[in-house]
């Protein structure tokens, strides 16, 4: 009898740590979603999660086994990316999240990385669900996020001395811009051309002592994540002259 109930208790201990350790990764694994959300407000300034709604970055609906570089209504993606041959799944986002430019050397990511692990894996718990096919679109980072971003550049752009912009750098004269779907190319004098999401583009004049010459707009940069930019013109009726509409 004593063997049977001691028996008893093993059996009835061992389904017990059993099931609080079947318990625990799924408490875990919610603190770190949790956590995760709250640390994907910084990178909802840039990435949607809404299905092909594109920002600065692409979309990141649907984003575990697709190819990197490949979205379709996204125009913005670096040479290097689209070449780089990566699939989107644990390892590789980890990878990208520690280090863009170790993985993928030359892409146009704005982003230094994650150096701590647990940040990295609390953010991939939170993608990994908010990202799956059929998942609702989180909007709530998203713009809070996106409103306390537009008051602190407003006051970026409102302080500081304005440029003189007679005389121009090669880098920052600009010879053409072309305009498809969501994104403008702007070439400038030194033969570069760089992509801006729609949003992130704005067009200016500056009839001033200051200002640019007559068909000589300047390029001027602005953010401060190198995503955002101003073309200032001398004049309003330069603006339409200059942009064409071509993919």
């Amino acid at each position: 009898m004593h063997d049977m109930m001691s028996g008893f208790r093993l059996a009835t201990a061992a389904a017990t740590l059993a099931a609080a350790l079947s318990f625990a990764p799924l408490h875990a694994q919610q603190a770190n979603v949790a956590r995760g959300e709250r640390n994907f407000r910084v990178c909802a300034a840039c990435h949607s999660l809404e299905r092909d709604r594109n920002m600065t970055g692409p979309s990141l609906a649907d984003l575990w086994r697709r190819k990197a570089g490949t979205l379709p209504s996204f125009d913005r993606f670096s040479d290097a990316l689209k070449s780089s041959g990566l699939t989107w799944d644990d390892r590789t986002l980890d990878q990208w999240l520690t280090d863009p430019q170790h993985l993928v050397p030359d892409n146009e990511m704005p982003f230094e990385g994650i150096k701590e692990a647990s940040t990295r894996a609390d953010l991939l718990a939170f993608l990994k669900e908010a990202t799956r096919p059929g998942a609702a679109p989180q909007q709530s980072a998203q713009h809070g996020q996106m409103g306390r971003m537009g008051g602190m550049m407003g006051g970026m752009m409102a302080s500081g001395a304005d440029p003189n912009l007679r005389k121009l750098e090669p880098g920052i004269q600009v010879k053409a811009i072309s305009y498809c779907r969501d994104t403008y190319r702007v070439t400038t004098a030194d033969g570069k051309t760089r992509a801006f999401w729609e949003r992130n583009l704005r067009f200016r004049t500056d009839g001033s002592k200051d200002g640019p010459e007559k068909d000589v707009p300047a390029l001027l940069g602005a953010g401060m994540m190198g995503d955002r930019a101003a073309v200032i013109f001398s004049a309003p009726e330069e603006i339409m002259k200059f942009i064409e509409r071509r993919c």
